[in-house]
């Protein structure tokens, strides 16, 4: 199959997993929303990615023998028209059927996004949604602008607002059992003050 470039893709409606798999490779990074192609933000600020790479770290130490921790990008399929790319994954061992060559093929048991200025509103509002109705059992939301953690779970076919995280709150979770850390454990090696990241 011929690879199609973004402005080709663009034209395909529904964008289904396949097309969008066989894209050529720009540098970008896209998500599928319910059959539409979508660039997701720009490049992560440096803030982002300390976080994700701490909350990797930390949850590789007390969860790796019964989850695999995937960081972003990785292709989570929830189905062939709905593709997104968590910045944390979490799988427990016992579902490693999910793990495919190409990504994840259904619901991982946990995700986690790190918000920017950019994606709040997808993250909170849209993706809330949709990890809800294709049944993720769990959803962090972490927002760097006042280090909290937001954890969802979920409820029938929705998420209620399980708890609220900040500075040296214990962050537990029923889900992922072996999780046991504060947002302070995450930002206290931050080489930079908060303030020089504004």
């Amino acid at each position: 199959m011929k690879k199609k470039t973004f402005e080709e893709v663009m034209k395909e409606s529904p964008v289904t997993y396949e097309i969008y798999a066989n894209m050529v490779d720009d540098g970008n990074r896209y998500e599928i929303s319910d059959g539409v192609l979508e660039l997701t933000s720009p490049s992560p600020m440096f803030i982002h990615q300390y976080i994700c790479h701490e909350m990797q770290v930390i949850l590789n130490v007390s969860c790796r023998s019964e989850f695999i921790i995937v960081p972003s990008p990785i292709d989570v399929i929830l189905s062939n028209t709905e593709v997104r790319q968590p910045d944390i994954v979490m799988i427990h061992r016992s579902r490693i059927s999910i793990i495919s060559k190409r990504g994840i093929k259904g619901a991982p048991d946990l995700v986690v996004e790190i918000t920017s200025e950019h994606s709040r509103r997808r993250d909170k509002v849209q993706k809330r949604s949709i990890y809800a109705k294709y049944h993720v059992p769990e959803y962090w939301i972490v927002d760097p602008s006042n280090f909290t953690l937001e954890q969802y779970v979920l409820v029938g076919d929705r998420y209620e607002l399980a708890d609220v995280y900040a500075e040296d709150d214990t962050i537990l979770s029923k889900t992922v059992p072996c999780s046991s850390f504060s947002m302070n454990e995450i930002v206290r090696n931050l080489p930079v003050t908060p303030e020089m990241l504004e």
